[in-house]
């Protein structure tokens, strides 16, 4: 599948040499422009830093371990709030 990238911003950026040797490397053998390498990278992290996507993360993982209270912490915790109202 070829992807076409009509328009777009130009951008100048500095990166170190072993990232841009390892772009180069992956977009020769993708045979792709590098730029799109660069584009391709940019989205995944923008999508993996997303506050929705980590909210979606940490749901995934805590969301599952959210089960009945234990009995003696939740007295605890309810003599705890009393105390300190």
């Amino acid at each position: 599948m070829t992807v076409v990238i009509l328009g777009g911003m130009k951008v100048a950026i500095s990166v170190p040499d072993r990232v841009h040797r390892a772009a180069d490397r992956v977009a020769r053998r993708m045979r792709v422009p590098r730029s799109r390498i660069y584009v391709k990278a940019l989205e995944a992290y923008l999508a993996a830093t997303s506050e929705e996507e980590i909210t979606r993360r940490l749901d995934a993982v805590y969301g599952a371990a959210v089960g009945p209270a234990d009995p003696f912490l939740a007295a605890a915790s309810k003599a705890a709030l009393r105390r300190s109202r």
